[in-house]
């Protein structure tokens, strides 16, 4: 039994790179989220729209339920990221068309770029929580609703808001405010890449326009005793555009002129729920990672049953139990007198033996071997092969036996004597 030291570093090695896997992909983090969930730290996620509103002193909350139900006791200002509708609409399918010609980086998609492992659990907003949030808001509350794509739905149609398709090739665009307002104090511009231009109701108020097409892509619209804002650019409340010219101050000024909060960012909608389970949490990280765990266990426990360090003696009782065993076939041969079978079978475990160190088959032939031994320089293993294959022909006694056991062990032993045995094709200099 050899050493097994070498397969502890393999293994240590193994482990290393695992945990750095792990490192690397926690560095990554936020990639299981949807696209502008607050969770995913990607370029098309809202993790730092919720950090920046959050240092800024902003009460910022997470809500991983439904809004069938919207308490009381604690109003919330609800914020809507590219939070799908039940009953969405194309009404012009034509003005879509020949304004998506060339897709603009996936913003020119009417449909929400679903990415991560909480893809199968996101959900669209059902007419009851459309009805739920619209009594809210006509009762005095606010909301933020970020569309993706230009396409209508119920609650668009509530809030009298249509959306006009943008044209994809246009390059990113300048946003101004076109009227003093407290939604966008401070702001002088908006660098965004901007999907729907909004029709807006009589009592609208415009909040940012496209600074040379003067259509409007954010407005203030009332509803009831509340009011509702509509943005048609996604893109400002990702994580790669809140750096851009004024985009960060324009979320301070505009959350804050909505009301005191706190801002309640939708992430039921985007897969996440109160409820956690073993299979939630693999799918959430990764089933891969869960699977590597489970493999790099049974792999510590595998090599917690193997032994390292150099080979012990066996044990008294399987010493004793192989020398009897040795010396009851010893005294078969002897009294069925098969001196000469004997003396072959110890012919060919040399022959195989010397084969294997001169390049040759198991198989290979005594002449054989002793002619590659000898084109190797081994021509002292070829000369005692020959002598031991010779004496295994006419091996009668005991004492034949024993003279060609020591000749075999003493030429075994002479193997790995030279310092010019090669391995290689017999034949080649």
């Amino acid at each position: 039994m050899r050493d097994r030291f070498p397969w502890l570093v393999v293994g240590l090695l193994v482990l290393t790179g695992v945990l750095g896997t792990y490192l690397v992909q926690g560095a990554r983090r936020g990639e299981f989220a949807d696209t502008l969930s607050t969770f995913r730290a990607q370029e098309d996620g809202a993790r730092a729209l919720y950090l920046f509103a959050e240092e800024s002193g902003l009460p910022v909350t997470r809500r991983m339920s439904d809004l069938r139900v919207i308490s009381k006791d604690a109003p919330a200002l609800p914020v809507l990221l590219a939070v799908e509708v039940a009953g969405a609409r194309e009404d012009d399918l034509e003005q879509t068309q020949l304004a998506s010609d060339e897709p603009d980086a996936g913003l020119s998609d009417e449909d929400v770029p679903r990415t991560g492992f909480n893809t199968l659990r996101t959900s669209a907003l059902e007419d009851s929580e459309v009805t739920q949030v619209l009594e809210r808001v006509a009762a005095g509350g606010s909301l933020v609703y970020v569309p993706w794509g230009s396409r209508e739905n119920p609650l668009l149609d509530a809030l009298g808001v249509k959306l006009m398709k943008a044209d994809t090739t246009l390059p990113m665009r300048t946003l101004v405010p076109p009227m003093p307002t407290p939604y966008t104090r401070g702001v002088e511009r908006v660098e965004v890449k901007v999907q729907a231009f909004l029709e807006l109701p009589a009592p609208a108020v415009p909040v940012l326009e496209d600074e040379r097409l003067g259509f409007t892509v954010a407005a203030v619209v009332p509803h009831g005793q509340g009011r509702v804002l509509v943005v048609g650019a996604p893109e400002l409340a990702m994580n790669r555009g809140l750096a851009r010219a004024d985009n960060a101050q324009f979320w301070l000024s505009s959350l804050a002129a909505l009301g005191p909060g706190p801002y309640e960012f939708d992430e039921f909608h985007h897969g996440f729920t109160n409820e956690r389970s073993v299979v939630d949490f693999a799918r959430r990280y990764g089933l891969q990672f869960a699977v590597l765990q489970l493999f790099a266990g049974v792999l510590l426990w595998s090599l917690a049953l193997k032994r390292f360090g150099r080979p012990q003696p066996p044990p008294e009782s399987a010493r004793v139990g192989a020398t009897d065993a040795l010396f009851a076939m010893a005294r078969l041969y002897r009294e069925g007198r098969h001196h000469g079978f004997a003396a072959k079978l110890v012919s060919r475990g040399l022959t195989q033996e010397l084969a294997f160190h001169a390049g040759l088959p198991a198989h290979a032939s005594p002449t054989a071997t002793c002619e590659a031994l000898a084109e190797r320089g081994r021509k002292d293993l070829a000369q005692g092969l020959g002598d031991v294959t010779a004496l295994s022909e006419t091996a009668a006694s005991d004492a034949d036996i024993q003279q060609l056991a020591a000749m075999a062990a003493r030429l075994r032993q002479r193997i790995h004597s030279a310092g010019n045995a090669r391995r290689s094709t017999p034949g080649t200099s």
